[in-house]
């Protein structure tokens, strides 16, 4: 718990609940002013129906202006890009937004704008870009937009070009290494060391962890099971399982290995925790 640092999913979460701190960095990706966040909550709720499973956003804010910013720290965590699903991560949190407001009793002329903000720790799209910002735009008329007042923006931490500010540059270095150059990096370091002493959260993480690997490991076990029911061999799905959690793609694993792709994919779904 002591080396977590802002890159982290939970350490993210803590650190921008402070409304003050969230306001600088988003403006400092935004590159523009924010005006002063009226509402915030981490690890947001929206739950569709009673009693569903609901979805969790991380860092979710409302401008006094009434914008909304949904804000998610993303690591690959062995994973690879195309498994994270991303852009469609992205529609389904706007969609999420905007059924959570409508619910409240409020009409469609009231949707307010908001913007779907991933702060990612590798190229989301392997362009070699800083960021990636998507409106909806007209395919027959590029000029022409939409109008609907999202946006889904995608940074590249691990961006190394000059075509940035020096904030930029310097918030994406603290993200990547935990180096703090700047005064907005050195407070959100700061915002991090004072997270690390807090006993609470120690606890609410490491009881986070605990649960996590339990259900991690109860997923391997009955995809190993469902593999031995349907013909398949254990030590073929355990040795799956190894490859996967050592960062190797589906594809790879099929190209090299000679698993069936069916197979393989039925052992990482097995492997996902609940909240994926």
């Amino acid at each position: 718990y002591e080396e977590l640092r802002y890159s982290d999913n939970f350490m993210f979460c803590k650190v921008m609940d402070d409304r003050s701190l969230c306001r600088e960095v988003l403006q400092c990706l935004l590159r523009r002013p924010v005006g002063e966040l009226t509402e915030g909550q981490i690890e947001k709720e929206i739950r569709y129906v009673e009693g569903g499973k609901p979805i969790r956003l991380d860092v979710y804010n409302e401008e006094h202006s009434g914008t909304v910013y949904d804000t998610e720290m993303q690591n690959l965590n062995h994973k690879s890009v195309e498994a994270l699903q991303l852009p469609k991560r992205s529609r389904f949190y706007q969609s999420s937004i905007d059924t959570d407001y409508l619910n409240k009793t409020n009409s469609f002329s009231r949707l307010p704008d908001s913007y779907v903000i991933f702060i990612c720790t590798f190229d989301p799209f392997g362009e070699g870009l800083d960021k990636y910002t998507f409106r909806e735009r007209c395919d027959e008329e590029l000029k022409l937009t939409l109008g609907d007042g999202t946006c889904k923006i995608f940074f590249n931490c691990c961006y190394k070009g000059e075509e940035v500010t020096e904030d930029i540059r310097m918030f994406y270095e603290y993200v990547e290494t935990g180096n703090a150059g700047n005064e907005l990096t050195k407070k959100i370091d700061k915002a991090v060391t004072k997270a690390r002493n807090n006993e609470q959260w120690r606890s609410e993480y490491l009881r986070e962890r605990v649960l996590l690997g339990e259900e991690r490991e109860e997923g391997i076990k009955e995809g190993i099971k469902e593999g031995i029911k349907e013909g398949g061999d254990i030590r073929d799905n355990e040795r799956i399982s190894d490859m996967l959690r050592r960062g190797k793609t589906v594809d790879e694993i099929v190209d090299f290995c000679g698993y069936s792709k069916e197979q393989v994919e039925k052992v990482e779904k097995s492997m996902l925790t609940p909240t994926e």
